[in-house]
This record gives C-alpha cells, structure tokens and sequence, in this order.
C-alpha cells in the first residue's frame, strides 16, 4: 500500500530543474465504468500534478460511458475527450486520444488498469536524471478484477534489447517523448501487439530506454483481459511474431 500523507507532501512540493508536462493518453471502448472510476482517480490522485489525460472513446454508442466522462470533465479542466464516430481499434483509437497531447512526454495507460499514486513524480525523477531519455518505463503487477489483491510483480531488467526481440518484457507503465512518439504512432495493422511493436520500431529509431524499477502500474485481471489468460487474443501473439520480423 502506497504510504501516507507525509510522503505524498514531500513529493508534491519536490522542486525538479525539468518540470515536463505528461499527456496520459487512453483508448476506451464499452469500459465499464468502475473501471474507468479507478483509472481517472488514480491520474487524479498522482502527486506530481503537471499532466493532462486525453481520452478516445472509441464505443461513441456507449451513452453511459460518455455521460461518465463528461461528468469527470465538468469537475477536472485538465481532462481532454474525443468520442469517435466509430472504432478505429486499439492502435487508431490511441492515435486519436495522441492527437490531443500538448504535453513534452507522453504516457500509455489501458482503459482498465490504474496507476500507484507516485507513478509520475518518479517519472519526473528518471527524466531529470537522465535528460536524453526517449522512453522510459517501470515495474509493474497485476490487481484481481475488483482492484484490490495485488500479485504477480514483474520486476524487469534495465534496458536489454536482446531480450526485447524476444518479448515485450517493457509493456507497462511506459513514457515516451511526445514529439518521438508522433513520428512513430501506433500501428493498426499489429493490433494486439501494437505496443511491442511500437517499442522495436522505438529502438531501431534510436530511441534511449531509461528504466524506473518500482512498481507503478497495476494491470487488472479479468476475463477479457491478457493479463488473466493470454489466449484471450490469440491474435496477439500473431501480430507480435510480425511486429518482430
């Protein structure tokens, strides 16, 4: 459990040389609305406070959904939203909420999956001691449906492109410099796999990898999710082997 009222404190009022903006960019599609609950309080509750959160919802049928996200609007101006006229898919759908990013480095956050409260202070902490940083990315685990049993850590290796070629062991949390990510976007033809595919495309550009070993994103399990069965998007794996060749 993330520590209390002194330690959030201390980092709101922790002066950094780099005061970066952060444009947290999510697709929704039907996300249920608990879900979405839990993902916009836990951008709200960040300590580091300079960010934006830039929705794309890509169900523009779901009346409940986009009254939600109004709601949240009407209360929190650095909240932006695009609903689409129709799907565009996982990687079109991010592009869209892209478009919306003002922000110098840019966050990739699923609609249903949430973030440790001291996820962009350490962020902010990683880009100003590493000023030539591109990509940068963190620990993470997996919560069980209701966001409350944490399991699994994945404690990962600092940056090893030998054993990104044979998985995308980056996945979450990951920030990338926005004006990088914009020439790079996401790619509808590797959807499923549109995130490890965005990050080989990443290093072969160049692209310097930072990582933040603690966990800061929390990757919820349930039915429809890879994090709970991996076969649930065969397809997946399919777009990841051509992302690698």
């Amino acid at each position: 459990q993330y520590p209390g009222f002194a330690k959030r404190l201390k980092e709101k009022t922790t002066h950094f040389a780099l005061h970066p903006k952060f444009s947290i960019i999510v697709p929704l599609y039907h996300t249920p609305l608990g879900f979405l609950d839990d993902m916009i309080q836990s951008v709200q509750k960040q300590t580091y406070e300079n960010w934006e959160l830039c929705l794309a919802n890509g169900s523009p049928e779901d009346e409940e959904l986009d009254a939600q996200v109004r709601k949240y609007m009407s209360k929190e101006p650095r909240i932006k939203y695009r609903k689409l006229e129709k799907n565009l898919g996982i990687a079109g759908n991010t592009n869209e909420a892209l478009a919306l990013a003002t922000g110098s480095y840019t966050a990739l956050l699923d609609h249903d999956d949430f973030l440790s409260p001291n996820a962009l202070f350490e962020f902010v902490k990683a880009i100003n001691e590493n000023g030539d940083a591109d990509c940068i990315y963190s620990d993470e685990d997996k919560v069980d449906q209701e966001g409350k049993l944490h399991y699994f850590p994945h404690f990962k290796s600092d940056y090893n492109p030998d054993l990104l070629h044979t998985n995308n062991y980056i996945c979450h949390f990951t920030v990338i410099e926005t004006a990088f990510l914009k020439e790079l976007k996401l790619r509808s033809g590797f959807d499923g796999a549109q995130d490890y595919d965005l990050m080989l495309r990443a290093y072969a550009a160049g692209g310097q990898f930072v990582h933040v070993p603690k966990v800061l994103y929390h990757w919820r399990c349930h039915e429809a999710s890879t994090a709970s069965n991996p076969q649930s998007k065969r397809y997946a794996y399919e777009a990841g082997q051509r992302a690698l060749e």
